[in-house]
């Protein structure tokens, strides 16, 4: 699989500008529409289920955007990470690596972003008499408050799942 990851990688650190930054996009609206989709669930649950459920729920129907990002060829930052299987096996420079990162990087803050207000502006928020709205800014609050070296691990940490989880997929011969 090693070898799959860096002939992949490679494929992907050329891929050209408006490839990457469109994938990239989608990536980004697609992971956006998995974290939606786990605060709905948290704030429908929350009360009415012990935490480590609510929890366990959100986690599974967060994943459900980083299977639209794989199943669907998008590209995710944190995926893309995985070119550096490339770069250590001389497939790749380290410029073409950064590019892509790059790229990928801001595509998936543009489709974040923008499926964010796209949400936002459709009234998703007031979902459950508000309770949607309440439990997305008590997320953002808690986020912002962490310690930075708390944040860093964690990011860390959701980058090797995440990076398990793509190399994972280079193990499928099919979606069936």
């Amino acid at each position: 699989m090693a070898h799959k990851a860096e002939r992949i990688g490679a494929a992907k650190a050329r891929q050209d500008v408006l490839s990457l930054l469109t994938l990239g996009v989608l990536a980004g609206a697609f992971i956006a529409f998995g974290g939606i989709f786990s605060t709905i669930v948290a704030a429908g649950a929350a009360g009415e289920l012990p935490f480590g459920v609510v929890r366990l729920l959100s986690g599974l129907v967060f994943s459900l955007g980083l299977i639209l990002v794989v199943v669907g060829g998008a590209e995710l930052f944190t995926g893309n990470n995985l070119i550096v299987m490339a770069w250590a096996g001389g497939k790749v420079r380290l410029s073409e690596m950064l590019r892509a990162w790059a790229i990928v990087y801001i595509g998936n803050f543009i489709g974040a972003a923008a499926t964010a207000i796209m949400v936002f502006l459709a009234g998703t928020y007031a979902l459950g008499g508000g309770a949607v709205g309440v439990a997305a800014l008590a997320t953002a609050e808690a986020k912002a408050a962490l310690p930075f070296t708390e944040a860093l691990f964690r990011g860390i940490l959701c980058n090797v799942l995440v990076c398990l989880a793509v190399w994972l997929c280079y193990s499928a011969r099919s979606t069936t």
